[in-house]
């Protein structure tokens, strides 16, 4: 700006001296000399250590922090840099160098050997500073850790047992749990899984382990639980006890989809809730909504076992009806982000058609769904002999004829049963007895009505981790003859296990 004034400018030049070791024209320094002299003067690195031993379990993939503490740390990780430099940290502060940068040095995954680039600075002559880079090696010294030595001993030899269980007739619960924990998790630090009637054994080599587990559980289910230990050995000299310590945990027999009937106390302590309530969701706490009102609550674990009670019927015992008339009463309600809307309706059991002409009028909370000609599941009330202690305080209570739960797709998957779906699960590294066919075949079914579910609701595909079936080849014929498609999971829900780089990669080889 100066110069586009008309003003004289001076411009600075830098002088240059000469090296007085090899003479070559140079920026002045404080020690006289060019960089290639002065590094052969002065070595900076002199004294800092440059191969170092890092002792490894083989089978966690961990590191030993001395001195007894185990970190799982990944290969070219930050976390591993970090655990690296750590170990050069106190031989730098006594040679009095600073560390300016570090990288990695590629290496084969199984030579045993983490290579590492520092660079660092120290003062040299006369103020100088001087900036030079080194490699450091680190050793892998294979060494299994304390559990992971126990367990390879005697898998069986665990400390902490946590029994998950469930009284129910199904195994819904477990399959969507099962989801939870692997997206999670949970059970990671588990050395052992059993599957056992109405419930799962998870078994760990340390009690804080099952305690960790034992409140993961109580976070996405309505628990109870206690605990109790037994001791195994005492060392009367240093006064030192081993314990094995067995935590039973009971979850809440209610269900998404079941049918309630609420205790008196329970409705009345809810504002005069049902007292015949449909539950429609189950995390920590137990979403209740009753049809007729569409009025609903929420009851967490506490409130639930203070006062327990079982489901009238279960999702087991729907039956399958078919829509005649549907006339809508009332405008769309949101619940826990999910609509609802009150509607009259007018249905007939399937099973009866051509043997009778029984027609059911009734209301129902999913008008927004149905329309004629529509199948849906529900309770069949109608039929139903019920001995329920808690139904038989309410005199004078008329239960309606039946009560709709979920619209249902089964006629129009029939016509789809051979296509596989694009999508599937991971499953826990689980023991399973061998109990005969039938109980593999109720297992099959229980498991293809829980896949069923997660097609239907998005709700409960948000809490898991969906990965795409590379077995499965689109078909062209995907249309359905009514025209209304099957339910199905959107492809951005499987990104989870979606490359698209290896098919990018395959195109481009074919070319």
């Amino acid at each position: 700006m100066a110069e586009e004034a008309g003003m004289f400018m001076v411009h600075q030049t830098i002088g240059s001296v000469l090296c007085c070791k090899c003479g070559i024209p140079m920026q002045p320094n404080a020690a006289n000399m060019c960089v290639n002299c002065l590094r052969s003067e002065v070595d900076i690195t002199e004294g800092l250590l440059k191969r170092l031993v890092l002792v490894h379990c083989p089978e966690c993939e961990s590191y030993l922090q001395p001195p007894r503490s185990w970190i799982k740390l990944q290969l070219e990780s930050k976390e591993l840099l970090t655990f690296c430099l750590k170990k050069l940290q106190k031989n730098l502060n006594v040679n009095k160098v600073r560390l300016v940068h570090a990288e990695f040095i590629w290496t084969e995954p199984h030579s045993k050997r983490i290579k590492v680039k520092i660079k660092v600075q120290k003062e040299v002559m006369n103020g100088a500073i001087l900036e030079q880079s080194y490699p450091v090696e680190y050793v892998q010294q294979e060494h299994m850790c304390e559990s992971c030595s126990r367990v390879q001993a005697n898998p069986d030899q665990w400390v902490a047992s946590v029994q998950l269980r469930q009284h129910v007739s199904h195994r819904r619960t477990f399959f969507y749990l099962e989801q939870l924990i692997l997206k999670h998790g949970g059970a990671a630090s588990a050395i052992r899984i059993k599957q056992m009637d109405q419930g799962i054994d998870f078994f760990f080599s340390n009690r804080s382990h099952g305690v960790k587990f034992v409140e993961f559980i109580g976070k996405v289910v309505p628990v109870r639980s206690r605990h109790d230990k037994q001791l195994v050995s005492h060392d009367p000299k240093s006064n030192n006890y081993n314990y094995k310590y067995t935590f039973s945990v009971e979850i809440s027999p209610i269900c998404r989809e079941d049918l309630i009937c609420l205790p008196p106390k329970v409705a009345v302590s809810l504002g005069n809730l049902g007292p015949i309530v449909i539950c429609t969701k189950v995390t920590n706490s137990i979403a209740l909504l009753d049809p007729f009102t569409l009025r609903h609550c929420f009851l967490d674990a506490d409130q639930y076992w203070r006062t327990s009670f079982k489901s009238l019927l279960t999702s087991r015992q729907l039956v399958e009806y078919i829509v005649l008339d549907v006339e809508v009463v009332s405008p769309e309600v949101t619940i826990g982000g999910t609509k609802y809307v009150l509607a009259d309706a007018q249905v007939a059991r399937v099973s009866d058609f051509g043997k009778n002409d029984t027609i059911f009028n009734i209301k129902t909370h999913l008008g927004h769904l149905l329309s004629s000609g529509d199948y849906a599941l529900g309770y069949d009330l109608y039929g139903a002999n019920s001995n329920d202690i808690e139904l038989d305080k309410y005199r004078g209570l008329v239960l309606p004829d039946a009560i709709l739960i979920k619209k249902s797709y089964e006629e129009k998957r029939q016509k789809r049963r051979s296509k596989p779906r694009s999508w599937k699960l991971k499953s826990l590294d689980m023991e399973v007895d061998d109990k005969g066919r039938d109980y593999q075949d109720k297992m099959n079914s229980e498991y293809e009505q829980f896949l069923k579910d997660l097609e239907e609701n998005p709700d409960m595909r948000f809490n898991i981790s969906l990965y795409r079936n590379r077995e499965y080849q689109p078909s062209e014929m995907t249309s359905v003859a009514d025209g209304d498609e099957l339910p199905s999971v959107p492809l951005e829900e499987l990104l989870a296990d979606l490359d698209l780089s290896e098919d990018e990669d395959e195109d481009n080889m074919t070319e």
